[in-house]
């Protein structure tokens, strides 16, 4: 009679108490699906906000690159005709003469300039300074991109912060922005690659792609399709489906564009879905 009773109630407690159970594992799941696409959102969305202006390239709906920077500010676009001594020395040719960028000299461009305000990274020999990325490959191509070679205090406070040397760089002669970005030597461009997600799941119910993060060097021709995955980050897995679409607003100023990014993951046939978009500024 124990047994029986025992089992009676053994059962009705389980009818009660295994929904309860599955809705709270259910739940759990879904949050953890959902906190890894948050990260992998805001991953992207960190590198896209503080992306070289113009520099996104999208070749497929499954991927996007783009060149991240480190830092950037303002330089200096024209000699100090107060503290300079001698008055019209040339430009950086000593301690006592100001650094800056001259668009007008076709010559030989500018290879050494001051910083005029604090850089939120300094950068290193061989990181790059990119300077007015109106057109979208240009970075790629190495047209406004100088290698770095010495990084400095300025040698008087009313110079500016940094002095920067670098390779001979010809600035348009157009651009009077006065902006600059600097790219490291060791991410100059980053490539967002959701591989295998078809918008299917497996036999268990899992998404059946991934999410990487490919770390490559500037590649000069424009992108034709998602590169390989070798080498790469893993960001999410267990990718349903994903979708980046990017619409760069094109125009005389190219002052901003929209991408939207969408990401779906699934697991055990629980799935979440996480979508952000983006202004994107492309002001040089």
């Amino acid at each position: 009679m124990v047994i029986v009773i025992m089992g009676v109630i053994g059962a009705a407690m389980m009818a009660f108490l295994r929904p309860a159970l599955n809705a709270y594992f259910d739940g759990r799941l879904r949050a953890d699906q959902a906190d890894q696409a948050d990260t992998a959102l805001r991953r992207m969305l960190r590198d896209v906000r503080r992306a070289v202006p113009n520099s996104l390239r999208v070749p497929a709906a499954q991927c996007f690159e783009l060149v991240p920077t480190t830092s950037g500010g303002r330089y200096r676009m024209a000699p100090d005709v107060k503290n300079d001594s001698p008055v019209g020395c040339a430009s950086g040719s000593s301690n006592n003469c100001s650094a800056w960028i001259d668009p007008s000299n076709a010559s030989g461009g500018s290879s050494v300039f001051d910083a005029l305000t604090p850089l939120s990274s300094t950068p290193v020999a061989g990181d790059w300074v990119v300077i007015n990325n109106q057109n979208g490959n240009d970075v790629y191509d190495g047209v406004n991109r100088s290698a770095i070679s010495v990084v400095a205090n300025a040698p008087q406070t009313t110079q500016g912060v940094h002095r920067i040397n670098m390779s001979a760089l010809q600035v348009s002669p157009g651009y009077d922005g006065g902006r600059f970005q600097v790219v490291s030597k060791d991410e100059q461009s980053v490539f967002y690659i959701c591989s295998g997600a078809d918008g299917s799941v497996d036999a268990r119910g899992n998404g059946k792609g991934t999410l990487y993060r490919l770390k490559r060097n500037f590649t000069a021709t424009y992108p034709s399709s998602c590169p390989s995955t070798a080498g790469a980050t893993v960001l999410a897995t267990r990718v349903k489906s994903c979708a980046f679409v990017y619409d760069p607003n094109q125009g005389a100023t190219q002052q901003s564009g929209f991408l939207w990014m969408d990401l779906e993951l699934a697991s055990n046939n629980e799935s979440s879905h996480l979508a952000v978009g983006a202004h994107v500024l492309n002001v040089p």
